[in-house]
Formats: C-alpha cells, sequence, structure tokens
C-alpha cells in the first residue's frame, strides 16, 4: 500500500510549501466522502499558513453582455445558442454606480468583463473611459476580462493600469475541444504569458463540473500551476437553458468541496476564489465548508448571466468565520 496521501500532503504542502502533482492530485480527488472533512481541514491549513486568514472580495460588471462569436458550450452569451441572453452595453454611469456599490461592500477588486472574442477599438476606448471615470470617484482596483489579446492590446490596458487580467483556462487542455471549438486553448495560454510578461496580475482558473474525468480535473489543476497565476476562480457549471451543456447534473457538493481542497494543495500560494455556481452547487453550508477548506477570495453579488447571492449574505458568512476582509491599503 502507497503512503496515505494526506500524510504525504501534510508533509509536502502544508509543512515544505510544496504544490502536490498531478498524480497526487488525482490521489485526493478519488478520496471517499468520509475522509471529506479530514481533507478540507488540511486544505484550509494550508491556505492559513501560505495565505494568511484575508479574504478578498470583488465585485464583477459585464460592460458588454451577449452576442458573443465563441461557442463555449456553458455559455449563455454565445449568439450561437437560443439561450435567453440578448446583446446590450453598459453606460459609463452605469459601471461608475456600480464600482461604487462594490467598494461598498468591502471589495478591493472591480472586475469589467465583456463577451467577446477579444476586444476591438470600441470597446477598449469605452473601457479606457470607464476606468477613468471610475478612477475619478472610486478608491478600488480595477480587473479586466475582455477574452483573447493582441500584444499592442497588452500594452495599452497596463498603460490604463488595469491591476489584473482574468482570462480563464477554463478546463484541461485535452478536454477543451469538447467545450469549445471556436478557439484554442493554446489561444488562452498565449493571452496569459504576455499579460504576465506586461506586469499586471493574472487570474485564470474555469468551470468544473464540464463533463471532465478526474485525471482531467487533476490534470487541470497542474496546467494552472504550471501557469502560476495570482488568482484562480472556480467556477461550477450551472447549466444554462439553451447551450449545449444544459443538460449536464450539476456537479455533486461533496464533489466539488474535493476539487477545492485538490486545487489548494496544487497551488499552495493562490488566490483561490469562489466563483459563479457555487449557490446551486454548495448551497449556504458548502459555502461554509469551502471557505473553511481551502477558498480565500470570493465574488460578491450577481454574476454575469446569473444571480448570486446577496451581497451581505456573503459577507455575515465571513463575519461569523472571522475572517477578516483584506484592505485596499493593503493590496496597493
Amino acid at each position: 500500500m502507497t503512503d496515505d496521501i494526506l500524510a504525504l500532503a501534510r508533509e509536502q504542502v502544508l509543512e515544505r510549501g510544496e504544490a502536490l502533482r498531478r498524480d497526487q492530485v488525482l490521489e485526493v480527488l478519488q478520496l471517499p466522502d468520509d475522509r471529506l472533512d479530514e481533507l478540507l481541514a488540511l486544505a484550509h491549513e494550508v491556505r492559513m499558513r501560505w495565505c494568511g486568514p484575508e479574504i478578498e472580495v470583488e465585485g464583477i460588471i459585464s460592460l458588454k453582455t451577449g452576442g458573443c462569436p465563441e461557442d463555449c458550450h456553458f455559455c449563455s452569451q454565445s449568439g450561437l445558442f437560443s439561450s435567453p441572453v440578448r446583446s446590450a452595453w453598459l453606460d459609463i454611469p452605469s459601471l461608475v454606480e456600480a464600482a461604487k456599490q462594490t467598494a461598498k461592500t468591502g471589495a478591493t477588486e472591480f472586475c469589467i468583463v465583456a463577451a467577446v472574442r477579444g476586444p476591438d477599438e470600441r470597446l477598449l476606448a469605452q473601457v479606457a473611459a470607464g476606468i477613468e471615470a471610475i478612477r475619478n470617484e472610486v478608491d478600488i482596483q480595477i480587473a479586466c476580462s475582455l477574452g483573447m489579446l493582441t500584444q499592442e492590446q497588452v500594452d495599452k490596458l497596463a498603460a490604463m493600469g488595469v491591476h489584473r487580467y482574468n482570462h480563464n483556462l477554463e478546463t484541461a487542455r485535452s478536454h477543451f475541444p469538447n467545450v469549445v471549438t471556436t478557439h484554442t486553448w493554446e489561444e488562452r495560454w498565449e493571452t496569459l504569458r504576455m499579460v504576465a510578461k506586461a506586469g499586471m496580475e493574472v487570474c485564470s482558473g474555469g468551470i468544473l463540473g464540464m463533463g471532465e474525468t478526474l485525471e482531467q480535473r487533476a490534470e487541470f489543476a497542474a496546467d494552472l500551476a504550471e501557469l502560476n497565476p495570482d488568482e484562480v476562480p472556480l467556477n461550477f457549471l450551472n447549466p444554462r437553458p439553451g447551450t449545449p451543456f444544459g443538460d449536464l447534473e450539476v456537479l455533486p457538493a461533496a464533489d466539488a468541496l474535493r476539487a477545492v481542497a485538490a486545487f489548494r494543495l496544487a497551488l499552495p500560494r493562490t488566490m483561490l476564489r469562489f466563483a459563479g455556481g457555487r449557490e446551486i452547487t454548495l448551497g449556504d453550508l458548502g459555502a461554509k465548508q469551502g471557505i473553511l477548506g481551502g477558498i480565500n477570495a470570493i465574488i460578491v453579488g450577481n454574476y454575469l448571466t446569473t444571480l448570486g447571492r446577496p451581497a451581505e449574505t456573503d459577507l455575515e458568512l465571513l463575519d461569523d468565520l472571522q475572517m477578516p476582509i483584506k484592505a485596499l491599503n493593503a493590496t496597493l
């Protein structure tokens, strides 16, 4: 019999700060339910040791919603599916107001998102105007998620003072062609490489529960470890009507929590963020277990096309768990 994976992880990750390798992550993902509490407790210890107790809070807003030309099978914003999201643009005053409301929650990060393959000149001009307007009125760091970028676009965003760029790898390289066919995993990787080189923080994660195997889940964790992102948002598939993945089953809560802990052990120093789908997958109890099982960042309020929990509910939960919210001045 091999050494127990959790005893090994305790020594390797908790004591030495060395991430679990892909084969070890798979062993963690294969642990039985009766060891889940033990796994979550270890992941929490790792998070506290290598990241500290603070939780980063972020709000997101969609500058351009719907009408996207790509065919990401989970996404109701694709213009190729019959899902009920229609193309719309947000005006600058609404953007500033959303940033103000986000800042009131104690959030340090505000992310401007657009449903596009990549930004055109009009979108970049709108983003620049939005960032300038927000900066004039709100003390908050600004992140962007605008799809795939050219080097010139990366340079422009860096010059605008964008603090962090989000572009999710979405899933394991081997599973990606089953999820998206209109562009490649490698194109996404290249954008992230340029973002990191330009000095912006890299935010890249994905969605669990899109039909991937446990082996592919472990592969995805290893992909992200190689990328070495500052932040990894973990979403859980919330099947959207009209999309190719609209009929998939919701990931069982135990599988979702096992994955959270496994990703923490694969990425001991990374900001691991609860993102979309946690409400339907985990509910309130699961959210608490996740925050005590490796998570150290959350998105508050609504997502891009689905409703989240009221921000106050999440903030009360953090208060109950005695998890301090990361302050802006500590991050500048």
